[in-house]
């Protein structure tokens, strides 16, 4: 259905695509992956041909859509782009932001272009919001408009650029379940996502850009559990790995309490694992280490798999085991890990260091 033969794409200063080759079939849901700067949203908009490359051929349908004096009208009434935006018309109602494109693109009669657009509105249990305006949408509402405005178009592929990034993590799960459903649906999808975690559950086939190529393509599970090349695997562990790293006791805790349920919400994980991961900094980082060493630096890193918690914890000063410490701040962790270790290394600069998993 789609086809990259040999793309490149060339900007003044960088190069984010120097050989791009693949396909994408019909009702397959491709989800694009990789680290920043590797021209995902690029390759996404070059399909729509809102972007051309510099050299290559893209197909669709077997026609080459880089041509010159191409017709990319006709091509984007039968490819639908859903932004992180949203790029709705703030001054019509939700059902005129479905309607209009309708008349105004495909030369639907208006009563028709109606029946049609509440038909999707009611599928996508929107139909009480026909008549609000798009300021009176919250996020997630406004994003699933957005994917109704592009279905009334009846296209044939539907791309979606980060179609969660700009919300609140309360409203991300709607989107992503419109997008399931049209999936189970046999919609032919491309999607640019940094959750990690949707993109197994809903693709079909994931492409890790990196190095300006697809550097890696295959199944969710070849490509999350079993990845063939080194770099593909060392870029999904550290999608899954939280850092934080702190110099003296000069901190805000509560910035660290938030980049601590960013990670979480961006893992999709329980609440009870941020609340373990909060407890395990405060009593071990800040009741702990940080009062014995208080003018030294701390590196606090967590892995999750399957909910199991790995923590890394690096620190300078001098030799100092917590587990050996009995304030009340250990006697609770204590009771909540396992698999611990210390080291230190007096002949050496490494600083101290510990490794554990939560229970």
């Amino acid at each position: 259905m789609i086809r990259f033969e040999h793309v490149s794409k060339q900007y003044e200063n960088v190069t984010p695509h120097k050989d791009i080759n693949g396909e994408i079939h019909k009702g397959d849901v491709v989800t694009i992956i990789g680290p920043s700067g590797t021209g995902k949203s690029t390759l996404l908009r070059m399909i729509n041909g809102l972007e051309k490359p510099t050299s290559g051929k893209i197909y669709f349908d077997n026609q080459d859509i880089t041509t010159e004096n191409y017709n990319y009208p006709k091509l984007r009434r039968r490819v639908g782009m859903i932004f992180q935006s949203f790029n709705l018309f703030n001054n019509l109602t939700v059902l005129d932001n479905l309607v209009v494109p309708q008349m105004d693109i495909l030369h639907t009669d208006k009563n028709s272009a109606r029946k049609n657009a509440m038909d999707i509105l009611t599928k996508m249990g929107l139909n009480q919001h026909y008549n609000s305006m798009p300021e009176q949408l919250s996020g997630g509402q406004k994003q699933r408009v957005a994917i109704a405005r592009a279905l009334v178009m009846n296209p044939e592929v539907l791309l979606f650029d980060e179609p969660t990034s700009a919300l609140d993590p309360s409203m991300v799960s709607e989107v992503e379940n419109t997008i399931k459903w049209l999936a189970e649906n046999h919609t032919t999808m491309v999607i640019v996502t940094h959750d990690m975690k949707f993109a197994k559950e809903v693709s079909t086939r994931i492409f890790y850009l990196d190095e300006g190529e697809i550097f890696e393509e295959g199944t969710p599970e070849e490509i999350f559990e079993h990845p063939k090349r080194s770099r593909t695997k060392a870029f999904i562990e550290n999608e899954r790995i939280l850092e934080i790293s702190i110099e003296n006791n000069n901190y805000d805790y509560n910035q660290i309490k938030n980049t601590i349920k960013e990670y979480t919400d961006s893992q999709r994980l329980p609440d009870y694992i941020t609340f373990s991961i909060q407890s395990v900094f405060e009593e071990l980082i800040i009741q702990t280490i940080l009062k014995h060493n208080p003018q030294e630096s701390v590196y606090f890193s967590v892995f999750e798999d399957n909910l199991t918690m790995d923590y890394k914890i690096r620190y300078t000063g001098k030799e100092f085991d917590p587990e050996h410490d009995q304030s009340l701040s250990m006697q609770i962790l204590r009771n909540e890990i396992t698999d611990y270790s210390y080291q230190y290394h007096p002949n050496s600069k490494k600083p101290n260091s510990i490794k554990f998993r939560s229970k």
